[in-house]
This record gives C-alpha cells, sequence and structure tokens, in this order.
C-alpha cells in the first residue's frame, strides 16, 4: 500500500495535467481557427458590399448630383472637365447608406450580431482624405490588440470606360473585440471543457481521499488489533497466574490466600468485561443506536460520585481535585449512566494522561439555557493536530515517555457522541506540556 499509494497519485496526476494540457491546446487552434473563419465571413461581406458600390460608381456620372467648386465660370473647358470627372463614393451615397448595406451583407454571412466601424478614403495623387466616416471609427482605430482591421480596395470592373480616370479609394472596416466575438462562439465548447475538467478534478480529489481514508482505516485497525491484543492479553495471563497459584497446595490451604487470587481474577475479568463493553458501545454508535433513557440528573451529584472514584488514583499520583461547583440551577434532563459514562471518562483521561503532582479542577455554571461544566488538568497536554483529531474514532494521543497508558482510543468519540446525543455542545483547549480543558454545555432540557 505504501508503495502503490504514491504511484497512483503520480499517474493520476500526471493524466490530468496531460488532459488539461490538450485541452488548452485545442481551444487554442479553435480560437484561431474560429478568427480566421470570422475574417473570412468579413471579407465576403466586404467584398459584396464593395461590388455594390462600384457597379454605380463604374456607370456615368450624375449631373443631377454633382457638386461643382465655386470658382468654376460658364461656359469654359474647366467647368466640362469638371462635369464629366468621375464621381466618388461619397458623391454616390451617404454614410447611412453604406453603413446599411455592410449590416445587410453582414448579416447574410452570419454576422448577425457583430459589429463593426469603417471609413472610406480616396487617394487623390497628392491628398489623401476620409470621403465617409461611421460615428464609432474614431475610438476603435487605435486599439489594434483587440480590434481587426479589414481593407478592400474599391475598383471600377476592369474595361469598363472610366478605368484609370476614377480616384483609387479604400474602404477599411474595424471589427471591434475579435477574441471576445470568437470566445462568445465557443462558450459551450469552453464551458463543456471547464465542467468536465472540474468533474476529473473532483473525481480525483475523491479518489484521493478515498485512499487516503482507507490507510488511514488501516493503520487504525492496525493500531486497534494491536491495543486490544495488549489489553486482553495482559488479564488473561494475570488470570492463568492466579489459577495456576490457586491450584497449589500451598495456597489452596490458606484461606487468606485463596481470596486474594480469587480477588485478581474477579478484578481482571470486569476489566476484561469492561473492555469488551466499550467496544460494543463504540459498535452501537457506528450504527447510531444508542438508546437514552432521559430523567432529572443533578449535575453536582454525579461529579462528586465520579471523584470519589478516582480518589485513590489522584492520591497515587500525588495529586488534588480542586472543585468549584458554581451552577446555581444544575439539575439537567439526561441518560444518568451515559452522563455518568461522560463525565467518568473526561475525569480518567486527566488521571492517565498527566505525570505527578496532578492538579484536577472541576467547575460549573449556569448559562441562559443550561449548565457548563468544565475539566481542566496540568498534564501533558496535546499538540494543535491531536486538539483536531481528538475526537475521532480510535485515534490516540502520542504520549512520548508515557507507556502506561492504554486503550482503543474510544474514550473521547463516545463523550462527543453522548453530549452531541443531549443538544449539548464540547470543546477542548490544550497546550503541549500545560494541560488541558474540556469545556461541555448541556441545555436543561434536551
Amino acid at each position: 500500500m505504501k508503495r502503490i499509494f504514491p504511484l497512483i497519485i503520480i499517474l493520476v496526476s500526471l493524466s490530468l495535467v496531460g488532459i488539461i494540457v490538450i485541452q488548452v491546446s485545442w481551444l487554442r487552434s479553435m480560437l484561431v481557427i474560429k478568427e480566421d473563419h470570422l475574417a473570412e465571413r468579413v471579407i465576403k461581406a466586404m467584398d459584396q458590399t464593395g461590388q455594390e458600390l462600384m457597379a454605380q460608381k463604374g456607370t456615368l456620372p450624375s449631373l443631377k448630383n454633382k457638386r461643382l467648386r465655386p470658382n468654376i465660370t460658364w461656359p469654359s473647358d474647366q467647368l466640362m472637365m469638371e462635369l464629366m470627372k468621375p464621381s466618388t463614393i461619397s458623391e454616390k451615397f451617404t454614410t447611412f447608406e453604406v453603413e446599411e448595406k455592410l449590416r445587410k451583407n453582414f448579416d447574410a454571412n452570419g454576422l448577425k450580431d457583430t459589429r463593426f466601424e469603417f471609413v472610406i478614403t480616396s487617394d487623390a495623387g497628392f491628398l489623401t482624405y476620409d470621403e465617409l466616416r461611421s460615428k464609432g471609427f474614431d475610438k476603435v482605430i487605435d486599439d489594434t490588440l483587440r480590434n481587426r482591421q479589414f481593407i478592400y480596395p474599391l475598383q471600377v470592373p476592369g474595361g469598363s470606360n472610366l478605368e484609370g480616370l476614377v480616384p483609387e479609394e479604400v474602404m477599411m472596416v474595424i471589427v471591434p473585440n475579435v477574441k471576445h466575438i470568437v470566445l462568445r462562439q465557443l462558450r459551450w465548447m469552453i464551458g463543456g471543457a471547464i465542467l468536465f475538467t472540474l468533474i476529473l478534478l473532483a473525481a480525483f480529489y475523491v479518489t484521493v481521499s478515498a485512499l487516503l481514508r482507507q490507510k488511514k482505516l488501516s493503520e487504525i485497525k492496525n493500531d486497534f488489533i494491536n491495543n486490544m491484543t495488549h489489553e486482553f492479553k495482559t488479564p488473561l495471563a494475570t488470570i492463568s497466574l492466579a489459577v495456576d497459584a490457586l491450584r497449589t497446595e500451598k495456597v489452596s490451604q490458606d484461606k487468606d490466600k485463596m481470596q486474594y487470587f480469587t480477588g485478581i481474577i474477579k478484578e481482571e475479568n470486569r476489566r476484561m468485561n469492561k473492555q469488551v463493553e466499550t467496544i460494543l458501545q463504540a459498535a452501537l454508535m457506528d450504527r447510531q443506536e444508542i438508546s437514552l433513557n432521559k430523567k432529572p440528573v443533578h449535575v453536582h451529584e454525579v461529579i462528586e460520585q465520579v471523584l470519589e472514584n478516582f480518589d485513590l488514583q489522584l492520591q497515587h499520583k500525588n495529586g488534588h481535585a480542586i472543585v468549584d461547583l458554581n451552577a446555581k440551577k444544575d439539575l439537567i434532563h439526561a441518560d444518568e449512566v451515559h452522563f455518568t459514562n461522560l463525565i467518568n471518562n473526561l475525569v480518567d483521561n486527566a488521571v492517565k494522561y498527566s505525570r505527578d503532582n496532578l492538579v484536577l479542577k472541576i467547575s460549573t455554571t449556569s448559562t441562559a439555557k443550561g449548565v457548563q461544566i468544565r475539566i481542566e488538568d496540568n498534564g501533558i497536554g496535546m499538540s494543535k493536530e491531536s486538539v483536531k483529531r481528538i475526537f475521532e474514532k480510535f485515534y490516540r494521543v502520542h504520549t512520548g515517555n508515557l507507556h502506561n497508558v492504554k486503550g482503543f482510543g474510544l474514550g473521547l468519540s463516545y463523550v462527543k457522541t453522548i453530549v452531541e446525543a443531549h443538544n449539548g455542545k464540547i470543546k477542548v483547549e490544550s497546550a503541549l506540556g500545560k494541560g488541558t480543558a474540556f469545556t461541555i454545555e448541556l441545555p436543561f432540557e434536551s
């Protein structure tokens, strides 16, 4: 598992990176193709418009619309030349008419919603000037990065009588935000690619999480089996030794020794039963089958009763308890057995995870809706990582040089389950080498 897991992560990561790189490359290629396709349609629309414009420009000049310079007199050769001079686009069409023709041809070529601006310039040989210009042309002419320019020369059809006589004119069309137009056309494809990439990433995350969880469960299982073996092996060995001692003639004839060894057997048997009960409780919590027999319970009485049971253990640790029961109302609606086990587990933890000179502080205070219980010790404390995982099932805090701490790592998981079953809250504060404090809030009615 240790070797396969990193290999799976590497292979899946490489696959994801490869897929993303291919998708990005494909999208770039599609953008180029779509942009070229857009350019082809714009040029086609301009060509159709140019042909319409030049079809009329190639006809003989109209005297009706001809604009003459004011300094020309009648009759004169200069006047005749001016009258016979071929017309320009601006003399045949208005800006609106040219824009209308472009719009019509843009729509016909699948560019219905595509914006454009245009200008028609004329080259008289010594001077180039704008004949017609759309209103927004000046705003888009300078931005060559986002906007694309298209040039179309307006030439008289070959073989016409006016070929070579008409001023050279050029139509320039600018399409703003070309890339934006192309991206809008590809929005469904891009959205689909992003969606499926996110699905792949989510699948990768779920897979890795499942593998990590499986790895963690495997480690927990092994740790649980080792702990369970140790917890049962020790009392079984003690019982076996006690039974062997009872079989000896010397012990069988001594009533005091008989009682001593039978007491050991009974105590170890009780210890094994307690461990079995703990495991069964964990199984019930997994199936959410804990049934609470709620009734009025005095919090202070339960705390005092639990502390009496730990009196010898506190003396063994050369410690003492500071009890400060300040809650004015300590009657709650709870399951007495489970609530007692809850307090018992927290006190037991404080005793187990401590060195000599233990100071155990237990206090209660009243809240608006219930009772707050705080159990604090000056034990070995926990790291931030341990604090985050302390309520996980089977998790056991590393105890460093303390090798006498036994159990399955189910106590605090059970505590949290019971607190939540009573609609309460629990939080933990701890610092390495300074101790740990558990704060429980239980409502009067749960």
